[in-house]
């Protein structure tokens, strides 16, 4: 192993070890100061990032004429203009923009997300004729049409709550269970991760 990558090597399972010593132990004061310096490399990093990805773009944009480099662009222009007017007038009008456009955007991203989830169990259920796509198919169709129908006033008021009870019970025990495992799952994950940096085995730093 070369020097530099044993130097990096060793701070990174140092800090590692000393945070979680600190963590298991509560010190609240070592984990507090380690914990604000990686928030400001993380910061650093977050700005380093955006201003590379402006960079980019702006090449794209005066380069190679890309229009969707220039939507990005002056999206970018007009959140940190409108940052930089709430800082001096007081006023909320980056607020405005998230509610104006992102809040928007990212419902009718949701929508979109539905209707392929929903093409995804047709095209596992030709594919795959098992029970678990047919579940995953069935689960989709339920959920989508209750919500329709829930949404639109064509459900008559006697079954409204029938229909309710059905989509919300999906809800809370299918939908739940799903997600509680997937957390588990990132969990578990996260947790080997950091065994395999703290043991030096894994080194993302050296790429």
């Amino acid at each position: 192993m070369k020097l530099k990558q044993s130097i990096s090597v060793f701070i990174a399972v140092f800090f590692g070890l000393v945070t979680l010593i600190a963590l298991l132990f509560n010190v609240s004061g070592i984990s507090t100061v380690i914990l604000g310096w990686a928030s400001f490399l993380a910061a650093i990093a977050l700005i380093l990032g955006v201003l590379n990805l402006l960079a980019v773009h702006l090449t794209r944009l005066f380069g190679e004429r890309n229009l969707y480099s220039g939507v990005l662009v002056l999206g970018m222009l007009a959140v940190f203009a409108a940052a930089v007017l709430d800082g001096l007038t007081g006023t909320d009008n980056v607020g405005l923009l998230f509610t104006w456009v992102q809040a928007p955007l990212e419902a009718a991203l949701a929508s979109m997300l539905a209707i392929f989830l929903l093409l995804s169990g047709v095209q596992l259920l030709k594919r795959q004729r098992t029970g678990w796509a047919f579940l995953f198919g069935l689960t989709a169709t339920v959920v989508l049409l209750g919500q329709a129908l829930l949404a639109s006033r064509l459900l008559p008021a006697g079954l409204r709550q029938p229909v309710n009870q059905v989509v919300e019970f999906i809800q809370t025990i299918v939908v739940t269970s799903g997600i509680r495992g997937l957390l588990i799952g990132v969990a578990l994950g996260t947790l080997l991760l950091s065994l395999r940096l703290l043991v030096g085995v894994e080194r993302p730093y050296n790429k």
